[in-house]
């Protein structure tokens, strides 16, 4: 028996924060490929080691009392910061408190690593105001908060019709140190997301008080608009394709809605297919090899909120990499476990939807599975039934590797 699961680490324990070095025991683990009753974790340098059944006679820094241990959940499209800076009209809140209060949120539903979207374009078409000056401070506070208990990272969320928000994007990705996420979108009403624009002037009608007349004239002027910045449109998906070959983004196609739509993602670069709205804009993802995200509240309620694919039907069929928590973090272990109980999905192939899955489609190589040189960015939750309760998360604050032990040693 190697020396980490033998002796435990016997180091005190900082207030929310697991040591680099320590051992977990007599956890229900979840593999990519099974699940390991009774097992012992092992961490040194803020990653794992050993993944073992957990040995009669062995003690641990941590007992586990049987419950399930996941990776840390990766959660790679979340407007949930959106609505806790504007929790009901009127009464915005500063982004720097919405950011600690939503983070509490995070830690609850077992989320180490969070995308938050932020919106580059100048709208307000959905009853929900969305402006560059926004989507620039909401990438400066979540940069700015580098020491919080969770992951928190940047999702760029480009309106292809928003001329302002593609020149603010262009500024952003000049900047960005690495390769960004980017997601581009056009919810003009009576194609993508919203294909029957009748759902669009519904969601009107119950979220900004307008008579069916009112939405009605409100969606036509909305689509005579944007039917006016088709040339806009153009140099955006032209510009997308020239970063992501260039390795600059990581691109994601919202809401594809055709296998043809599909194939223009994938020949301007798109690597990630967001939220497909049918059946044949999925199966035509996982012909080109692509990655497809579907949201965890459509398979809570079990079928979209606007008449879209079902993302259980689409889970039922193999079709998806991850779940994404859209605007509702603790949706994910919940929908995970719901497919898992439903037979759609074995559990490790369904919490792999909201942590393995969602970390390749981030391009996170180093998260989202209990394996040897993973983070050990842990989640120890309580199955429930009907629901899951996380009752803990260990995240690793840093990771310490071998190298730099060894020369400060």
């Amino acid at each position: 028996m190697s020396t980490p699961l033998a002796e435990p680490s016997q180091r005190a324990w900082g207030l929310g924060t697991p040591p680099d070095d320590y051992v977990l025991g007599h956890v229900r683990a979840v593999l990519d490929d099974r699940v390991v009753d009774d097992a012992l974790i092992a961490v040194r340098s803020g990653l794992i080691t050993a993944v073992e059944p957990h040995p009669a006679g062995v003690e641990a820094d941590v007992d586990g009392q049987g419950l399930l241990c996941l990776p840390g959940l990766v959660d790679v499209h979340s407007d949930g910061l959106e609505r806790e800076k504007l929790p009901r009209p009127g009464a915005e809140l500063p982004v720097e408190f919405a950011l600690l209060s939503f983070e509490g949120k995070l830690r609850a539903a077992g989320v180490t690593t969070v995308f938050h979207g932020a919106a580059f374009e100048q709208s307000h078409g959905r009853g929900v105001e969305r402006d560059v000056e926004t989507a620039e401070q909401i990438c400066a506070v979540v940069e700015g908060r580098t020491d919080g208990l969770v992951d928190h990272r940047i999702l760029h969320r480009l309106d292809v019709r928003s001329p302002e928000g593609l020149a603010a994007l262009r500024r952003r990705i000049e900047a960005v140190d690495g390769t960004a996420l980017v997601s581009h979108e056009d919810h003009t009403p009576g194609q993508g997301q919203y294909a029957d624009r009748g759902y669009y002037e519904r969601y009107l009608v119950g979220t900004r008080g307008m008579s069916p007349e009112e939405a009605r004239l409100h969606v036509d002027q909305l689509i005579v608009d944007r039917d006016g910045r088709l040339d806009v449109r153009e140099e955006a998906f032209g510009w997308l394709g020239v970063q992501a070959g260039a390795g600059r983004l990581r691109l994601m196609g919202h809401d594809p809605s055709s296998a043809g739509e599909i194939e223009a993602l994938r020949a301007r670069g798109g690597q990630v297919a967001e939220f497909p709205t049918t059946l044949a804009a999925a199966e035509a993802a996982r012909e080109h090899g692509m990655p497809t995200v579907m949201g965890a509240p459509n398979v809570l309620r079990g079928n979209s909120h606007n008449g879209n694919a079902s993302g259980r039907e689409l889970v039922s069929r193999g079709l998806v990499t991850a779940l994404a928590s859209d605007y509702l973090p603790s949706g994910l272990l919940a929908a995970a476990l719901l497919l898992a109980e439903e037979g759609l999905a074995t559990l490790p192939a369904a919490i792999g939807l909201v942590t393995r899955g969602a970390a390749d489609v981030a391009g996170l190589a180093d998260r989202g599975r209990l394996a040897p040189g993973q983070r050990a960015d842990l989640v120890l939750a309580s199955p429930g039934r009907p629901w899951p309760v996380v009752a803990a998360v260990l995240r690793a604050r840093s990771v310490i590797s071998e190298t730099s032990e060894s020369e400060s040693a």
